[in-house]
């Protein structure tokens, strides 16, 4: 029994939903995935519950119950029964009506290895189809070799640029077999390289002394590399394509590198 007026912290809000959904039920959806690390998502507004289908229980205050007949086997971090991880996002990004955010905590769950892109479309299809079809938009940008937000948007100013088609998250190796980089976007014909560059994005702390060293293999390869700041892909689009193009143009000018995709 809470016995003061102030609003339920976290833990409290947790608690209570168990109680509500009884023997049985975990937590799913957006706060899950808060629980298990994730960070690109909206402050959850409720607490997500999956119960069975059988039990007669409903939704209440910040309390949303989920009754399905595709109950998970729960997942346990210090004691709270959450659904897995793959569930969890699922569950969330079906509620979302924001594309964006969608992108975001599918990108950030592939990318820091909650999900595996297959598991996530696997769900998906198997799941409830209400709400589906913008975070199935998403994971289709994401096969298709864009797996941030940054990215997806890039395809756009790059098909703004007029150039030839670009490959997407490629491995880039030199003539002696080293690995050079793996570029968002790489134009074969001249051997030019687009980084779209921002730890918001990338999510780890080392990221700039890595891009330091990676732009140096890209200048001992002899690869032409444009650097962009995701925020000018929707502030600048048209100037970042004039750069790409005119980057394209210097690769086509000079002797293509002796680089290759393996």
């Amino acid at each position: 029994m809470q016995l003061s007026n102030s609003e339920p912290n976290e833990r409290q809000c947790t608690r209570a939903a168990l109680l509500k959904g009884k023997t049985g039920s975990m937590i799913t959806g957006l706060w899950a995935a808060r629980r298990y690390g994730l960070r690109r998502l909206p402050e959850p507004r409720l607490v997500h519950l999956l119960a069975p289908a059988s039990r007669e229980v409903t939704s209440v205050g910040f309390v949303l119950i989920e009754r399905t007949t595709r109950l998970p086997n729960p997942t346990f971090r210090n004691g709270v029964p959450l659904a897995p991880v793959v569930r969890a996002v699922l569950d969330g990004v079906r509620r979302l009506r924001d594309i964006d955010a969608i992108r975001a905590l599918l990108a950030e769950a592939v990318q820091r290895g909650y999900a595996r892109l297959e598991d996530l479309i696997e769900e998906l299809n198997l799941g409830s189809q209400r709400g589906s079809a913008l975070p199935r938009r998403a994971l289709r940008e994401m096969v298709g070799g864009a797996r941030s937000v940054a990215e997806i948007d890039a395809t756009t100013v790059w098909e703004m640029a007029g150039l030839p088609q670009a490959l997407w998250n490629v491995k880039v190796f030199d003539s002696d077999g080293v690995h050079v980089a793996t570029p968002d976007a790489w134009c074969e014909e001249v051997a030019l390289a687009w980084e779209i560059d921002s730890k918001e994005f990338h999510l780890s702390p080392a990221d700039y002394a890595r891009t330091l060293e990676r732009n140096a293999r890209y200048a001992a390869a002899g690869v032409v590399v444009v650097q962009t700041l995701p925020s000018r892909l929707r502030t600048e689009p048209a100037a970042v394509a004039a750069e790409l193009r005119a980057a394209y143009e210097a690769a086509k000018a000079r002797p293509r590198p002796a680089v290759h995709l393996r």
